[in-house]
């Protein structure tokens, strides 16, 4: 009789020590699911407008090689999106031939709802003749934004204030010998000023009282220019 008491006793610690050990058992982690979304971001094309971020790097980090620094203006398209170092970055094309990751604050676009606002903001916070660029990219980004018209009368102020310098730059940078050798009319050469030329991409269209006072300023400016041409 002890036998068959001793195999149930026997099978009974068995199966105790299963179900115990099945309970502590660790579960497997679930394997991560495989995702085939694409960021809306990539694909969307960018314009370069703040270059004290916009060095073009090897890779996604602030640590990384640089290849060079865009400039205002260039366009980029983004090819992928990723963080690294506390930072966004865009993997970018920027034509014609080169390619790497740029800090996604350099960069601004219409796919990105802020970005409007954040370049009104950058124009009103920038100065010097960097306010002006800056000013200019963003009338051709955003021609039908809401601080468009508070834009161009700052840009009017900006022209007012920039007169005396330009006429100063020209006089010191174009040769009155030169120009009296080539024939052509003196205040020509003034008023062909390569840094007149980003001046004159103000939108002359609108009817806005802004737009109206900005175009005065600007035409203050050109008779401003005629004048130095003519001392």
């Amino acid at each position: 009789m002890r036998l068959p008491f001793l195999t149930t006793l026997l099978l009974i610690t068995a199966i105790s020590q299963s179900s115990i050990s099945a309970q502590t058992k660790k579960p497997l982690p679930a394997k991560p699911k495989a995702t085939t979304t694409k960021s809306a971001e990539v694909g969307q094309n960018a314009v370069v407008i703040d270059e004290t971020i916009s060095v073009l790097r090897k890779n996604p980090s602030l640590f990384s090689d640089s290849v060079h620094r865009m400039q205002r203006g260039r366009k980029v398209q983004i090819l992928g999106v990723t963080e690294a170092d506390g930072v966004k970055f865009y993997k970018v094309t920027a034509p014609p031939k080169n390619f790497g990751w740029v800090q996604s604050d350099a960069v601004f676009g219409r796919f990105r709802p802020n970005d409007e606002e954040r370049l009104a903001r950058l124009v009103q916070a920038a100065d010097g003749f960097e306010q002006l660029e800056i000013a200019t990219e963003f009338f051709a980004l955003y021609p039908n934004s809401r601080f468009r018209p508070a834009t161009l009368l700052l840009f009017g102020d900006l022209l007012e204030e920039a007169a005396a310098k330009l006429s100063k730059d020209a006089t010191s940078r174009l040769s009155r010998k030169e120009m009296a050798a080539s024939g052509a009319p003196l205040h020509s050469y003034y008023l062909n000023f390569n840094m007149l030329d980003r001046y004159r991409k103000l939108d002359k269209t609108a009817t806005t009282p802004e737009v109206i006072e900005a175009q005065k300023r600007l035409d203050s400016l050109k008779q401003k220019m005629e004048k130095t041409a003519a001392k």
